[in-house]
């Protein structure tokens, strides 16, 4: 017969993932809670666990071992050398700089010299030659945080292993137009929600908390996959998984494939609902190949993808299926702080009567009801605040959902909220937020775009991410079929989403949240996510003929290929005489024998046949004077960054580094 890891680990009263790691560890394979172990694996699991129990019940002995010193133990009893660490607010000038170090402003000064900074003690230094500054005195200088920067660096930190106590899983409902999301939920909720819609079709974002079996779970029923992705465009990544609901007798749609792309693009777990197999022409088998082709694969068939069969009229298989989503938020080890201020995310606002209300999702802290609250570029003070039955609460708890009132304003669905210490604070830091928006004239940052791509290089990023929409099912294959003969080793051409028809609002959300580029074959755009595309900063780009795409995008990987260089001479100088230089340190007086020598130029110090030392050109001075560059047959004096071993007949070979360019 054989038992599912999940059901065995509810018989030994341990985590599902304990479990996997323990069969791991006895080279057992196993892919997931789902996986099934036979009898005798599971006895013998069984009796293992059973001993282990008795030896640690007479724990306590007489003899008990001293314990090893910890890591943390043993590196706080090895001495740290500490760096000094100067905040300073920006921007500033030398003078307060040398208050900050107390040095004197003439003992910075030449530190500025000699890296080709030349100000006088009241004029401002850049921010990059300061943190130079503070290498080369041995200490490191900061930016002052603001007080916005405080909180958001207090609010946000990385939570502590003894901070984190396990969460709520937050689930979002995903799937074609009338494949019963919202009659499912009513079933989940035991109420009436789809009623209460216009048509049976959701109007707006709901969130709704459930208990089952003594545990919490939070969900949130949306008007499709745009709510979802414009949430995560703006940064708030709400949802643990997503559940996808497939009519059993409908099966895949174009609506059920793009909330696939959507989840994956979050990087969110999915778990299929098979809705409707009360229905006669239900077809589950058809629906497990169909996803199978879109690779979810179900975990019977091998796969790793969880499908439960259910039915929202008869409520047959819901109770599986929370069993299901709860499984999979104990793999993922959910965690907050239910100590910490009250931090989340705002569902959606609206103003009543009472004045502006807002769904917030709390997600870590607590929410208490007479907190100060920070959203965007409003504040306020909680006076009331409502569950999702409407019923009035005092606190809400990490993934809890609440209502509030008591906002100077209707922020935006997906910003940011955090509590604040006084009014005082958070007024202050919502108008100077108020007035930065009017300055930017609401306009939202660029996204990506083909020309800017060396920007995701420098950040180390390998990934093209492109939404393909074509005219026919015939275009759009060809159109992949030619992308997919672009070599690309070493970057990757990540396709999010592929479709037909016209690009609409809900491609240009997947592009703005994911950064990715919209490429069009033979199609149009609608108004809305035209205009969309202009608010959000997403590159749209449509073409007739099937080669240019082809082109466009192999150029764009070649423009985030990794830069090779190759060096270029510009010349050589031999030393002549060693100058001490006060405050300066040694600099090599010397004869320009060919080319030209450029400050802030590589160069290479050689001792006859042997290299000495690689490095730049700090310092160039003709006389008294700095200089950028010397011609052949001029003297000079040269610094080189970091070294000071010069020796008379050394010769500086001075070069520059200049891009190959690279084509696939």
């Amino acid at each position: 017969m054989g038992i599912r890891i999940y059901q065995l680990a509810k018989e030994l009263h341990i985590p599902s993932t304990e479990l996997i790691n323990k069969l791991r560890a006895l080279k057992v394979e196993v892919k997931s809670h789902m996986s099934v172990l036979n009898d005798e694996v599971a006895q013998l699991i069984k009796e293992e666990f059973a001993a282990k129990v008795k030896k640690e019940v007479p724990l306590k002995t007489k003899c008990e071992k001293k314990k090893a010193p910890s890591l943390k133990t043993a590196l706080r009893e090895e001495p740290v050398k500490e760096i000094k660490r100067i905040e300073i607010k920006f921007p500033f000038t030398v003078k307060d700089l040398a208050i900050k170090l107390s040095l004197k402003p003439s003992e910075i000064m030449p530190l500025l010299i000699k890296e080709g900074i030349l100000v006088n003690i009241n004029q401002e230094i850049p921010q990059e030659m300061v943190t130079k500054l503070g290498e080369i005195l041995g200490c490191e200088i900061v930016r002052f945080p603001t007080e916005e920067e405080k909180i958001f660096a207090e609010h946000f930190r990385p939570l502590e292993d003894k901070e984190g106590k396990p969460r709520p899983p937050v689930v979002t409902l995903m799937g074609h137009v009338d494949h019963g999301k919202t009659s499912l939920l009513d079933v989940i909720r035991k109420s009436n929600l789809a009623e209460k819609e216009a048509g049976g079709i959701t109007q707006h974002i709901g969130a709704y908390a459930i208990e089952f079996r003594g545990k919490k779970i939070t969900f949130l029923d949306t008007p499709g996959h745009e709510a979802f992705t414009a949430m995560r465009a703006r940064g708030a990544n709400v949802t643990d998984i997503v559940i996808l609901v497939v009519a059993a007798d409908d099966g895949v749609m174009p609506q059920t494939i793009e909330a696939i792309d959507h989840a994956r693009a979050a990087k969110v777990p999915i778990v299929v609902a098979i809705n409707k197999i009360d229905k006669s022409q239900a077809d589950i088998e058809r629906v497990k190949r169909q996803l199978q082709g879109l690779n979810l694969i179900p975990e019977e068939w091998g796969g790793k993808t969880i499908m439960v069969g259910v039915s929202a009229k008869t409520g047959q298989g819901i109770d599986e299926l929370l069993e299901m989503v709860l499984l999979e938020a104990e793999l993922l080890e959910l965690k907050a702080d239910p100590y910490a201020p009250a931090r989340g995310v705002v569902l959606e606002s609206k103003v009543s009567r009472g004045g502006p209300r807002a769904s917030l999702l709390v997600q870590n802290g607590t929410l208490f009801e007479g907190d100060i609250i920070l959203v965007g570029g409003y504040w306020g003070r909680i006076k009331a605040m409502f569950n999702d039955r409407l019923r009035r609460i005092k606190e809400a708890p990490p993934s809890l959902p609440v209502e509030v009132l008591g906002l100077s304003g209707t922020p935006e669905a997906g910003e940011k909220f955090f509590v604040v210490k006084n009014e005082t604070l958070a007024k202050e830091i919502a108008e100077r937020r108020q007035s930065l928006i009017r300055e930017k004239g609401l306009l939202k940052p660029q996204k990506v775009s083909l020309e800017d791509l060396h920007k995701k290089i420098e950040a180390g990023e390998k990934e093209l991410r492109i939404i393909l929409k074509a005219d026919v099912q015939g275009s759009l294959e060809a159109v992949k079929t030619v992308l997919a003969r672009i070599p690309t080793q070493e970057v990757e051409l990540n396709i999010l989403h592929t479709g037909i028809g016209d690009i609409s609002e809900s491609d240009i959300m997947l592009a703005s949240a994911s950064d990715a580029v919209v490429f069009g074959f033979h199609v149009g755009i609608d108004s809305r996510a035209s205009g969309r595309a202009k608010i959000e900063g997403v590159e749209v780009r449509i073409y007739q003929i099937i080669y240019e795409v082809y082109e466009e995008i192999k150029k764009a990987i070649e423009g985030m290929l990794t830069p090779q260089f190759r060096e270029v001479s510009l010349g050589r100088a031999e030393v002549k005489k060693i100058f001490e230089v006060s405050k300066v340190g040694r600099v090599a007086g010397s004869l320009v024998v060919k080319g030209k020598v450029v400050r802030n130029a590589f160069c290479r110090i050689m001792r006859g046949e042997d290299l000495v030392y690689k490095g730049k050109i700090s310092s160039l001075k003709r006389f008294k004077n700095d200089v950028r560059e010397v011609e052949e047959g001029f003297e000079c004096g040269i610094g080189v960054e970091n070294f000071s071993d010069f020796q008379v007949g050394d010769i500086i070979e001075v070069y520059g580094l200049e891009e190959i360019e690279r084509k696939l």
